[in-house]
């Protein structure tokens, strides 16, 4: 959309807004007493051998947030604070996890007679959760302390449980206390929960005492006007990515256009939330775009027990966005955006995820685009989401996760940090070896004064004016972007971020991509061109354009709720589509959820598609030890329409996702200087990442066309 910068089984409809309103659960007095349907296995063998004895404790290390610092703490809270939906995380012992993993690869392998034997929440409890008595054991220690036991999930590895300040304290040996963190308030434990030393072996943390929630990854356009810059290019010609667009872009259009047309058609996409929005917002924005001709819908739920209703916060436009672009790109597919109110120490979207995925019939997409780093979450939250997602994938849901808008800084703040202070980091609810960890890129065409060869001056009708695919880059907006510093005539960013010019791009805004240190790089990550030589699971896996806004693109959306910073949804004016346009790796999760309905149409469920992913790019790509030569040079992403147009994936090669940064956490820092970029190596330049042939930590596997994609999917 060009505008001047002023400018298992198919669940129906029916069955999952009545279905998923029923009460999930059992009463705790049942739990007790081992009923027939009580969670967990009735055959495992029994880890909680020793009496429980308070005298004897033991610290579940870890899990205290970093924030919860003596400089920000403002004292205890009041006894009498609720604080409900808890969630205690138990754990599988090392012989069942490993089961698991092998009933895993065999959903995973073609071959297998467990190909896609999706199982349900119930039977994943049964057959690989901990033993019904050790759950029990559990659940009366937390009751005897005064702790309400809402439900165990059926997985067998979730306790919901409510009560006060207080019995927490009591219960886990550790204070809440109150925090103000950058003029922002807190609650959070002062230290690392406790538990018996007997329940050791059983459980694995506690998911969150604190109410520091994962931010949404909406990064607003931003106006920048250059003086002086090189090639004439002063920031005021806006060419923004309309759904229209994006389906030439990604060449999703031939197979609207098939003679059986693939458009998502009685598939359901879950956009998973912790706000309400205006429905309206969603119609408005299909009927501007040229969507509302199909059959898709748009429906808002809040699935399950301990799900209320959360209104409209200042999530709203995250959730918009979500809505309206997973059904942008599969436009007769159904859109349910499920959401919950978080409590004083629980993330909505997590109850409505596991309320769904407790359920008999879970949906086969969700899409999540929310940041939380893995350092944040602790052992405890990290296991959670862990086992959340490694749930979905057993009852084959594909769940893609943004993997960030913070370059590879994943535990620094992308709004408000001028440079990275905590070094390298991932994502924590992207980086499971279940779920697709979706990326940002950005397009090439501005800086090389370009616009005219891929973009229409004027929009038709529904906003389109692409023309065709656009050489791709990382998205990076910082001062430390290889792009943007050569641009600028200068050799390095750390040159660039410490002059003049750079002074004003100061930031850590880009696609995020990193290693994760929680998880062991799944087998289908392995060996593929490009993928380096450590044992951790890498992010992203694959990306589409994110920028929001630096080089003229970004993308539109509709959110108009004034109380909540939106803007009325006119595209015609260039005001209103200016501010109700935005970039962030917060759309290609959603997105490519979308381009999911399309493959779920075509081929059914598919539970995690990352193996197939790998696959297919292994053909393109070819492996570290035999690199397909000329698949990387046709696929080449910066050949633009030059390269093979039977390539699957574009492979992105120009560019970096590198940010400023400042200390001695991963950051190449020249004493004489004030600001370095993030490196691998503190003492030698080695940016960190730089984009290159194959998969790759800015981009992974690149960006996709999508209907080879789809063509293509066994």
């Amino acid at each position: 959309m060009a505008t001047r910068r002023m400018a298992i089984r198919r669940f129906t409809q029916h069955a999952l807004i009545t279905g998923l309103l029923t009460t999930l659960g059992l009463g705790a007095s049942s739990r007790l007493a081992l009923a027939a349907d009580q969670p967990g296995s009735p055959n495992a063998p029994l880890r909680i051998r020793q009496t429980i004895d308070e005298t004897k404790m033991v610290s579940l290390t870890g899990n205290t947030h970093p924030l919860a610092l003596p400089r920000y703490d403002r004292g205890p809270v009041a006894d009498a604070l609720p604080m409900e939906h808890i969630f205690v995380q138990l754990r599988r012992s090392p012989e069942q996890e490993q089961a698991l993993q092998r009933y895993i690869a065999e959903l995973e392998d073609p071959h297998s007679s467990n190909y896609q034997r999706w199982i349900l929440a119930d039977d994943l409890g049964k057959n690989f959760g901990p033993a019904q008595q050790d759950i029990a054991e559990v659940v009366g220690w937390l009751s005897s302390h005064g702790l309400q036991v809402n439900t165990v999930h059926p997985n067998g590895l979730t306790i919901d449980v409510s009560g006060t300040a207080g019995q927490v304290r009591e219960t886990f040996h550790t204070q809440i206390h109150n925090y103000l963190v950058k003029g922002q308030a807190h609650i959070a434990n002062a230290s690392d929960p406790e538990i018996p030393a007997a329940l050791a072996p059983v459980v694995a943390g506690v998911v969150s005492l604190h109410n520091f929630m994962p931010k949404p990854l909406l990064k607003k356009s931003f106006s920048f006007k250059c003086t002086g810059c090189p090639d004439g290019f002063d920031g005021t010609e806006q060419y923004n990515v309309a759904p229209p667009d994006f389906a030439t872009i990604y060449n999703i259009s031939p197979l609207y256009t098939a003679s059986k047309p693939i458009t998502g058609k009685g598939v359901s996409v879950v956009v998973l939330e912790d706000t309400d929005i205006d429905s309206a917002d969603v119609a408005t924005f299909r009927s501007a775009f040229g969507l509302s001709a199909y059959s898709g819908k748009f429906t808002q739920i809040h699935p399950g027990s301990g799900c209320s209703d959360p209104g409209k916060n200042s999530a709203e436009g995250e959730a918009a966005l979500d809505a309206e672009w997973a059904g942008a790109a599969a436009p007769d597919a159904n859109v349910y955006l499920a959401s919950c109110a978080d409590t004083a120490t629980n993330f909505g979207a997590f109850i409505a995820a596991q309320n769904l995925l407790d359920h008999g019939t879970p949906p086969p997409i969700m899409s999540l685009s929310y940041l939380g780093c893995e350092t944040s979450q602790g052992p405890g939250g990290n296991a959670y989401v862990g086992s959340l997602w490694q749930q979905a994938e057993v009852e084959g849901v594909s769940v893609f996760v943004a993997s960030g808008d913070n370059g590879p800084a994943g535990c620094d703040d992308f709004d408000t940090a001028a440079y990275a202070v905590s070094g390298i980091a991932a994502n924590g609810l992207a980086s499971t070896p279940y779920n697709v960890a979706t990326g940002g890129t950005d397009f090439l065409d501005t800086s090389e004064n370009a616009n005219s060869t891929y973009w229409n001056t004027g929009n038709k009708p529904n906003g389109k004016s692409a023309k065709s695919y656009i050489p791709e880059t990382p998205w990076n907006d910082s001062c430390a972007g290889s792009v943007l510093y050569q641009f600028f005539g200068y050799t390095s960013g750390v040159a660039f971020c410490n002059s003049v010019d750079g002074a004003s791009l100061l930031d850590i805004v880009g696609g995020s991509g990193a290693p994760s240190f929680v998880y062991a790089q799944p087998s289908w990550q392995t060996g593929i061109a490009g993928m380096p030589a450590n044992k951790g699971r890498n992010l992203p896996d694959i990306s589409l354009f994110a920028s929001s806004g630096f080089w003229s693109h970004a993308i539109q959306f509709c959110m108009s709720d004034v109380k909540q910073g939106g803007t009325p949804c006119d595209y015609s004016k260039p005001v209103d589509a200016f501010y109700n346009s935005a970039g962030g790796t917060s759309f290609t999760a959603p997105q490519f959820a979308g381009i999911q309905a399309l493959i779920v149409q075509k081929a059914g469920r598919q539970g995690n598609p990352n193996p197939v992913f790998y696959k297919l790019a292994r053909a393109e790509y070819g492996t570290t030890t035999d690199p397909n030569t000329a698949g990387l040079a046709e696929c080449n992403a910066s050949k633009g329409t030059g390269g093979s147009t039977a390539c699957i994936f574009h492979d992105v090669t120009v560019g970096n996702n590198s940010v400023p940064c400042y200390g001695a956490a991963s950051c190449f820092e020249p004493s004489a200087l004030e600001y370095g970029v993030l490196s691998t190596s503190d003492g030698v330049l080695n940016t960190a990442y730089v984009a290159h042939k194959g998969w790759d930590f800015t981009t992974g596997l690149g960006s996709v066309n999508v209907t080879n994609l789809v063509n293509n999917w066994p």
